[in-house]
């Protein structure tokens, strides 16, 4: 699959995983970076360092992509995105009985309505390539349950299931669709989390 002069967006660029992944684009491809996330400084600061590990040409976002609204002035054909990626989440460390209906509703909006806002935001222009592709970083918990992180768990199998149906609408298209159901890896969403980072993937 060729993306030639094309661009890669990643959702949840600012840190964690989705920084990582900025830092092996910057590092492996000649990709124009398109990184979005809601903090522009920790951006900014992603920015620097794709750019000094050899990226030709990065640019920063700053968007809350679980408002429809804010995706709308995006200018989509000048950024030319051929592949999506959606890494933006939030991880939330309770049982279901601790937690509120809010943050309930805030890990199923972080964690699959942003990724079902900005995939239609951009799925128009994607379909234009003679190839695409669009990758949704999932979780183990997309696969069984948890104790202990329940409304998380429930988003993630939400986004797979989505991520299932999104790949049999788009069975005919030019567009792949993938999910990474990675499992516990040593990032901030593990702030405030009495567990030893050894117990995770690096």
């Amino acid at each position: 699959m060729s993306f030639d002069n094309t661009s890669v967006v990643i959702t949840g660029g600012s840190r964690g995983i989705g920084r990582s992944i900025a830092k092996v684009f910057a590092r492996e491809t000649n990709h124009h970076l398109i990184l979005i996330a809601r903090d522009v400084d920790a951006l900014n600061s992603v920015k620097s360092e794709c750019l000094e590990l050899g990226a030709n040409n990065v640019d920063v976002l700053a968007i809350d992509l679980t408002n429809p609204i804010s995706l709308a002035n995006i200018d989509i054909e000048q950024l030319n995105p051929a592949i999506l990626i959606n890494n933006a989440g939030s991880f939330l460390f309770k049982p279901l009985k601790n937690t509120s209906s809010e943050e309930f509703e805030d890990q199923i909006s972080i964690n699959t309505t942003s990724i079902f806002n900005i995939t239609k935001r951009f799925l128009p222009s994607l379909l234009k390539h003679k190839r695409a592709l669009i990758v949704n970083i999932c979780s183990q918990a997309s696969l069984k349950g948890y104790a202990h992180s329940g409304a998380y768990t429930a988003s993630k199998h939400a986004l797979l299931g989505y991520t299932r149906s999104l790949r049999q609408e788009l069975l005919d298209s030019t567009i792949g669709v993938t999910a990474i159901n990675l499992g516990q890896t040593y990032s901030t969403s593990w702030d405030g989390v009495d567990i030893h980072p050894k117990l995770l993937i690096d």
